[in-house]
């Protein structure tokens, strides 16, 4: 759904999601309340006339910062596989002792041969 109104906006407005020579820019895109109702149509989606006019000003803005990225020069730039670091920054997954069975069921309601015993889910 959200690659059909990805390809409306890239055809509408001959802008690609996808690398492009740097000299391709668009500037200042404002989007009307109709493709917005275009937009929210092929989506799916019912919106208050006061979310249309919020989701133009946020859309407008999303297609200008595209826009702006598409002007960077990156023809030098080598292509990046992951952007996330690859050292984790998670603790060492180290084996601890645990409770032991008197500990873990010292404040259980009930209790039957050692284990918890609860009411019957099925009758």
């Amino acid at each position: 759904m959200l690659r059909g109104c990805l390809t409306y906006i890239e055809k509408t407005y001959a802008l690609s999601f996808c690398p492009q020579p740097a000299h391709v820019i668009i500037l200042n895109m404002s989007l009307s309340l109709r493709e917005v109702e275009h937009v929210a149509e092929l989506s799916r989606l019912k919106l208050t006339e006061a979310e249309k006019r919020r989701y133009r000003e946020q859309l407008s803005e999303i297609l200008d910062y595209v826009a702006r990225l598409q002007s960077i020069d990156t023809s030098q730039t080598r292509p990046t596989f992951e952007v996330a670091t690859t050292h984790s920054r998670l603790r060492p997954d180290i084996a601890r002792p645990g409770l032991s069975v008197d500990e873990l069921l010292k404040n259980a309601p009930e209790i039957e041969q050692n284990q918890f015993r609860i009411p019957p889910v099925l009758d």
